[in-house]
């Protein structure tokens, strides 16, 4: 009887100690490299908690919150809310997707340029570049208007991007560049090394703003007036100190399939109380920009930040097993 006893005793306390034995989790994430090291965080945890991670699938925003809808996928860790709305919503929203704590808070966006010419030319507001004058001195092509280093496709900013070029009268002088935005980037770099004017968009937590320095290298693009596109068009994107970006603050979540989540309350738990840092999330994206930027390389970065905070780290796991029992 004790043997017994003392055998399911045990079985229990395995239990409760990898909640997740057995268990498939499928994580997704966009093209973006930078979301990886907060990618793999969460599957660090997940996976200290017994659940089989398998590897990550790369996949756009929108098809990532139809697989995670669907049970396709399991979890996505880079959730932008509300950048993110259309695509949550149109998937099924709460009735389908778990969507609890927030992960990274406070994530601006918004236009910038270089402080020499913002300086020289007291540009404090994106609808200046109405003026060809103006806009000129951003031209890369050659054609006249300025070119805007801009959002990818399907990231969601690009229709906030597109919204505002009308809203602001800028069609006839700026051109919104689009494609691969780590090569428009790229370029745009060389040009602020090269001491030319630059006009970009970007957003943080990213490593560009450790590279080009708001306040320092570069300066924000103050907006005329609020405009978002529908449904979001009533929003006013003015921050608590009066700026105005053009954009709202934004919190990044871990976003989960609801079943999947209800059936596993340790991986629930953890995906509610994670939370890492932007300038934690800034300085390892910089580390990527500088070379490590290989798959070994973010695996390392990832295991030095859990032993760098192990004790927050291992409280997210107490916490979880308390939720599994």
């Amino acid at each position: 009887m004790l043997l017994a006893a003392g055998m399911f005793a045990g079985a229990a306390m395995a239990a409760n100690t990898m909640p997740g034995k057995g268990i498939k989790v499928s994580p997704v994430k966009s093209s973006i490299a930078e979301e990886t090291f907060q990618t793999l965080l969460v599957m660090h945890a997940l996976k200290d908690l017994g659940y089989e991670v398998e590897p990550i699938k790369e996949v756009e925003y929108a098809t990532a919150y139809l697989a995670l809808a669907n049970g396709d996928a399991t979890f996505l860790a880079s959730s932008w809310q509300p950048l993110h709305d259309e695509f949550y919503d149109h998937a099924g929203g709460d009735a389908k997707m778990y969507r609890k704590g927030i992960y990274s808070s406070n994530a601006l966006q918004g236009y910038l340029i270089d402080k020499k010419t913002a300086d020289k030319y007291k540009i404090t507001n994106i609808a200046q570049l109405k003026d060809p004058k103006i806009a000129k001195l951003f031209d890369v092509n050659g054609n006249g208007k300025a070119d805007l280093a801009g959002c990818n496709p399907g990231w969601g900013c690009e229709g906030v991007i597109e919204n505002q070029l009308d809203a602001y009268k800028l069609r006839a002088t700026v051109t919104h560049n689009q494609g691969s935005y780590s090569a428009i980037i790229a370029d745009t770099l060389a040009r602020f090394k090269h001491g030319d004017p630059i006009l970009y968009y970007t957003w943080t937590p990213y490593w560009l703003s450790a590279v080009l320095v708001p306040g320092r290298d570069v300066v924000f693009l103050q907006v005329p007036f609020s405009s978002q596109p529908k449904p979001n068009d009533k929003v006013d994107t003015r921050l608590p100190d009066g700026s105005n970006y053009g954009f709202q603050l934004n919190n990044q979540h871990i976003v989960a399939n609801l079943k999947w989540a209800n059936a596993n309350p340790a991986a629930a738990k953890l995906f509610s109380i994670m939370q890492l840092p932007n300038a934690d999330i800034n300085a390892e994206n910089l580390r990527m920009t500088k070379g490590e930027n290989k798959a070994a390389d973010i695996e390392r970065h990832t295991s030095g930040w859990i032993a760098a905070h192990k004790a927050v780290y291992d409280g997210w796991l107490a916490e979880a097993r308390k939720a599994a029992k």
